[in-house]
């Protein structure tokens, strides 16, 4: 039975989008609507451009925001980046790579000698650098435009090494272009346009930038923009030439979305507010409690970490897997979001693709705190005590133990 609508309290969001909005950006996206020749909405625009670039360390680069999610910004670089006879290379890193790969096989259709490839995946692995290598070694004929990763894979938790796919492309002698899936990443780990020679960046709003769904971003370098305009093609709500414009009206291809313009704009101010480094210690603080939790609770063996590589764990959400046997004994990963969300007020998330039934997630990025993520540990360990899940005990002591000694270091 489900819980009444209006419950005590609130509900804690612990998915890893959409993630919980802060106050400041509710109003924001509250405010009335303007005309759209008002000079306000051209600084509105602006402003969250300028914020985008100073996030993603994108100076140079062009930002295109769409009202779309980041199934929708994955066809915007497919569409603005295929030509005929060239290839889109996607490095194996889990559900949301191969997801991708599919988008881009169904648009083969529509542009005629076009192709996408991609590289093994090792499951709880991340993306494996010198697959690419290889990749672009074998590809003497220079037919492979882009490499398109995903950064962090939120089926998985698994957040892969961009500056190794990047000397990946330099040691092949490669041209193709770098292009970055950051939907779960941006405004949550480190991401340097600059730095690491990315070419595009794109992304969406209901993660790291604390929003609701429904906006999508893509900073685009000045490389993927030559590109886009030397090949053109059948594109045109998404087409980032068409979309290169003083004219806000031609800037969204239509009537820009204003609540959430001006919800970004509060969520960029908030990131700037706390300091972007600052941002990114508290989700690795945040996701450190996950995992020292986790540790304790997989000492019983029927939980443990899907991600198989320490240093590719997530700042953004932890992918916990049931072992087989004790899912064959009636552990239930959905049984246990289910008792977590209508008993215990946390929401987490559950396995996605080849993953479904296999694990449960827990979401630290966003608007959290420590307070937030000890929260969440407890309805999940309360959860698992009431469905009578073996977990090693003490993992809400190792998390607070965990977050103690960080603030001591980070002071």
């Amino acid at each position: 039975m489900l819980a009444p609508t209006r419950i005590p309290g609130f509900r804690f969001i612990h998915s890893p989008g959409p993630t919980r909005v802060p106050d400041e950006v509710m109003h924001a996206m509250q405010r009335p609507m303007m005309d759209l020749m008002d000079p306000r909405v051209a600084d509105l625009i602006a402003d969250c451009e300028a914020g985008m670039k100073r996030l993603l360390d994108g100076a140079d680069s062009d930002v295109f925001f769409y009202a779309a999610n980041g199934h929708g910004m994955w066809e915007a670089v497919a569409v603005n980046l295929m030509a005929p006879g060239k290839t889109l290379l996607v490095p194996g890193g889990g559900h949301f790579s191969d997801t991708w790969a599919q988008l881009i096989e169904v648009l083969e259709a529509a542009v005629s000698g076009s192709g996408v490839q991609r590289t093994p995946y090792r499951e709880g692995h991340p993306i494996d650098a010198a697959a690419i290598e290889q990749a672009l070694r074998d590809d003497r004929e220079q037919r492979i435009a882009a490499v398109l990763a995903v950064h962090t894979d939120t089926a998985s938790g698994i957040t892969s090494d961009l500056a190794a796919v990047r000397r990946a492309i330099d040691a092949a002698r490669h041209p193709a272009l770098f292009v970055v899936d950051a939907v779960a990443s941006a405004a949550a780990a480190p991401l340097a346009m600059r730095a690491l020679g990315i070419d595009v960046v794109m992304g969406a709003s209901q993660k790291g930038l604390m929003m609701p769904p429904g906006l999508g971003f893509a900073a685009v370098g000045a490389r993927a923009m030559a590109w886009t305009q030397a090949h053109p093609g059948a594109r045109f709500y998404w087409d980032w030439a068409r979309r290169k414009s003083d004219q806000q009206y031609r800037k969204f291809c239509g009537t820009p979305p204003l609540a959430h313009l001006q919800g970004l704009r509060a969520a960029l101010g908030l990131i700037e507010q706390e300091g972007l480094e600052e941002v990114h210690a508290r989700h690795r603080r945040l996701a450190g409690a996950v995992q020292a939790a986790l540790q304790c609770w997989a000492e019983a063996g029927a939980l443990r970490a899907h991600c198989k590589v320490p240093a590719a764990q997530s700042a953004s959400v932890t992918a916990i897997e049931v072992d087989a046997a004790q899912r064959e004994r009636g552990v239930d990963p959905e049984a246990i979001r289910s008792m977590a969300r209508e008993r215990f007020q946390v929401a987490i998330a559950g396995g996605l693709g080849p993953l479904a039934g296999r694990v449960f997630r827990i979401g630290h990025l966003g608007d959290m705190n420590e307070a937030t993520i000890l929260g969440a540990l407890a309805g999940v360990e309360a959860a698992m005590s009431t469905l009578l899940v073996p977990f090693g005990r003490g993992g809400l002591e190792a998390a607070i133990a965990h977050l103690a000694q960080a603030r001591v270091g980070h002071a």
